[in-house]
């Protein structure tokens, strides 16, 4: 069952195209990751899904609601954590969450268990009576999601979650992600950490240029690049020689030498073990692991988009700083 249906989404600002003629579908249930470098058009896109921004061209619905339509009525089943906080510092994490929650029309007798049940599990109780300003990074954002929870959407969009705390905040937040995932809500998240999307998501967008390149499970991701053969070699003694002697018997190998010194192999083909074996023993070479590499997340990444990931994130540390 589809939660969210965009179908030729397209954001234009004058002459620049932001967001070119994308679609997806986000099942319901599920974690839908949303990865890209900064300025990609990922921002631009939640912004068109949560009603903040009219898209130029395409279609949006949400649990079979038209948003451009309806917008109101979309965005009553929706959770918004944008990646700046919109709660206020002169108010504590009890009563930022009541007034969010009054907000959605909740009543009194409703809302505060619903907030101090929600300060309990984000583990925020003894945080719950200090002004929000006090917080650190890491509380913030998590007072942010409890924000958007409060009046139990249905789906969840999250901006860049886990950018700029610290490690332990990054990973109590990706283990909330899952749990209430677990516990039947539809969560649309944005991301530049690759190995975070290739931890938490049951699907990935890529997305470049305003153009999404590809989409899919992690196995059917890599599955996509997955055409050859490498295999690495861990051995006593590798060097240059070694190396285009290794090529010159195996030319339809490329033969390379990594920074740890291991060697190795890829092939379009399946690269036969026990020839190189023959090859190493007959120059007196010892081996200690022969393994065969298979694709990560980031060499999908690399491969499709053409962006390595270290700029990926380069430039959403720039812009943080900015």
């Amino acid at each position: 069952m589809e939660m969210v249906r965009v179908t030729n989404l397209k954001k234009k600002y004058g002459d620049f195209t932001a967001v070119d003629d994308i679609s997806f579908d986000i099942r319901k249930d599920e974690i839908f990751g949303f990865l890209g470098p900064n300025g990609a058009g990922k921002t631009s896109t939640i912004n068109m899904i949560i009603g903040l921004s009219r898209p130029t061209a395409g279609d949006i619905t949400v649990d079979g609601i038209d948003v451009r339509k309806q917008t109101k009525k979309a965005q009553a089943i929706m959770g918004i954590v944008a990646d700046e906080s919109n709660l206020y510092n002169e108010m504590d994490g009890f009563d930022n969450l009541c007034f969010c929650a009054a907000l959605y029309g909740m009543k009194k007798e409703e809302r505060e268990p619903k907030a101090r049940k929600l300060l309990e599990e984000f583990k925020l109780t003894d945080a719950g009576k200090r002004p929000f300003k006090a917080y650190s990074k890491g509380m913030r954002r998590k007072l942010t999601i409890a924000a958007a929870l409060i009046h139990s959407p249905r789906v969840l969009f999250l901006d860049e979650p886990t950018t700029g705390i610290d490690v332990e905040s990054s990973r109590h937040i990706r283990n909330m992600i899952v749990d209430l995932k677990k516990k039947g809500t539809t969560i649309f998240l944005t991301t530049h950490y690759i190995e975070e999307a290739e931890r938490i998501c049951d699907r990935i967008a890529f997305i470049a240029k305003g153009r999404i390149v590809a989409t899919g499970t992690v196995p059917e991701l890599m599955e996509s690049i997955a055409h050859g053969h490498t295999i690495r070699f861990i051995t006593d003694e590798i060097n240059e020689d070694i190396a285009d002697e290794v090529q010159f018997c195996f030319k339809e190998s490329k033969v390379s030498i990594r920074s740890d010194r291991s060697l190795v192999m890829e092939s379009d083909n399946r690269i036969s073990l026990l020839p190189v074996m023959e090859f190493f023993r007959d120059k007196g070479i010892r081996v200690y692991e022969a393994q065969e590499l298979r694709p990560s997340l980031e060499d999908v990444f690399v491969k499709l988009t053409g962006i390595e990931s270290s700029t990926l994130e380069e430039t959403e540390e720039k812009s943080i700083g900015q």
